[in-house]
């Protein structure tokens, strides 16, 4: 017997790229169950174990601004993780696509022998990359690059293999969940990737009103005086993500003003106190 289904219609002017639009809000109460049943437990293969010890041997040898994702201690993600040895230095690039442990059982052997041949390309233009992973202990990179992916063996061995299981993260960015951190298998990597590049003053991701998680960015360059931001990213089923499904159909932009609750948390740490000489008209107790 199917559950029963309420519906709930709801009408909402929102501000979407600086014009008023009707937005029609509609929810449904469905309760629904999970099952989840007892499965044996993940065991770490000799793959995955070998290429982690290459990996922390590789990061052991950077500091600073060469180590791809900041300082450990760290988790590693299997996020297409193209190791290569460039002018001395180990350098991380993004495979076009990361095999993660649990969607292996998905893939097809002929679209994960394309990324081997992608990452055997990479290497091959970095030829001291192989010589110095022998001499790191990792005496198989040369072997799982030049394997051509034929089938499921293939694939798990890929899977767990240094070029797609070894990017570097911390717990927080690897799998964390707002309010404490946004992790890369929960939000949408486009948004997540600022998190990597944005001002260390500025809050990508703020609270909404209802409580849900939201990531913004500014309308305009550092230095322009525009307060504004826009909305990038919303949980899916919440009226800010109604918002946006609405301006994307609309070819616009949900763009919040520089009072918004939101603009205030995002520009926070942007904020400074301004000190003003004795004497100053305006050093009243208002300005």
């Amino acid at each position: 017997m199917s559950p029963r289904t309420r519906t709930r219609t709801a009408t909402r002017t929102t501000t979407v790229a600086g014009q008023h639009a009707d937005l029609h809000v509609q929810t449904e109460d469905n309760p629904w169950s999970a099952y989840i049943n007892d499965h044996p437990e993940r065991k770490e293969s000799s793959t995955f174990r070998a290429a982690k010890k290459a990996a922390h041997a590789i990061l052991a040898t950077l500091k600073g601004d060469d180590l791809p994702y900041g300082a450990g201690p760290w988790e590693m993600h299997h996020g297409g993780s193209l190791w290569v040895l460039a002018n001395k230095r180990w350098r991380l690039y993004r495979a076009k696509a990361g095999v993660e442990w649990s969607l292996q059982f998905c893939a097809d052997p002929k679209k994960i022998e394309l990324l081997r041949r992608d990452a055997e390309e990479l290497v091959a233009a970095f030829p001291d990359t192989l010589p110095a992973l022998r001499d790191l202990g990792y005496t198989k990179a040369e072997e799982i690059l030049s394997t051509p992916i034929t089938e499921a063996d293939g694939v798990a061995r890929w899977t767990d293999c240094l070029f797609n299981a070894c990017v570097p993260m911390r717990s927080g960015d690897h799998s964390g969940v707002l309010p404490k951190a946004a992790g890369e298998h929960h939000y949408p990597l486009p948004v997540k990737a600022a998190d990597f590049f944005r001002y260390d003053d500025f809050q990508l991701w703020v609270t909404l009103p209802d409580g849900t998680h939201a990531a913004v960015s500014p309308v305009g360059r550092r230095g322009s005086g525009d307060g504004r931001i826009r909305l990038l990213y919303a949980r899916h089923g919440t009226p800010a993500s109604a918002a946006l499904i609405h301006a994307q159909r609309e070819h616009m932009a949900v763009i919040l003003p520089d009072t918004s609750r939101e603009a205030l948390q995002a520009f926070a740490k942007q904020r400074t106190t301004i000190r003003l000489p004795a004497g100053d008209p305006a050093v009243d107790g208002n300005a």
